[in-house]
């Protein structure tokens, strides 16, 4: 098994301006893409999102301007412009889903709403391939939904406990041994009022 090294910084923290640099659903596919599988071109992408490549180029370019994205100086001969991740995560500050902005408040409830989105995609793509898959990746995925009677404080103890969790195993030696594969982690946790 042979370790592979983390090719870019974890995680970046969105601020307001980084926010709205990257509240846009093209934009929000792109960096996930390229987080996800690798460095690529505009018109790789294009190709995958089904998208024009001037509309992934301009977006890739304004990606790059919030420093979401970055030249892979590896890649790319002549005009052939190749891009990657400048980091391996986002996660949003408190105070922004909160903002008395509301271009803030705006642009936190877009990129919220196209993470939901995503989430949504990701599941319904697994439960349509799963069958694709051996019988111990479907044994050992799971879809499983918990109701708690929790304080807020509570809740965020929860949630902070299960993200520490889940990071523990980024520092796992990586291979690309068949046995293992990329796994999409997701948790939603949330209030809802009783009817």
């Amino acid at each position: 098994m042979t370790e592979s090294p983390s090719p870019q910084p974890r995680e970046r923290m969105l601020d307001a301006r980084a926010l709205r640099g990257l509240a846009h659903p093209l934009r929000i596919r792109l960096l996930g893409t390229l987080r996800h599988d690798g460095p690529a071109t505009a018109s790789q992408l294009a190709e995958k999102l089904g998208e024009s490549s001037g509309a992934t180029s301009y977006h890739l370019r304004q990606l790059a301007a919030h420093g979401f994205v970055e030249d892979d100086p590896e890649r790319g001969k002549g005009r052939e412009r190749w891009w990657k991740a400048a980091h391996g995560g986002t996660s949003m500050r408190d105070d922004l889903r909160t903002s008395s902005d509301p271009e803030v408040r705006g642009a936190a409830d877009l990129f919220l709403h196209e993470v939901a989105t995503i989430h949504t995609q990701e599941l319904s793509t697994w439960l349509g391939t799963s069958r694709d898959w051996s019988e111990d990746w479907t044994l050992s995925s799971d879809l499983s939904d918990f109701t708690l009677r929790l304080t807020a404080e509570q809740l965020r103890e929860l949630t902070e406990k299960a993200h520490k969790l889940v990071e523990s195993y980024y520092d796992l030696p990586h291979s690309d041994d068949e046995d293992t594969a990329q796994v999409r982690v997701h948790l939603h946790a949330f209030p809802r009022r009783s009817l």
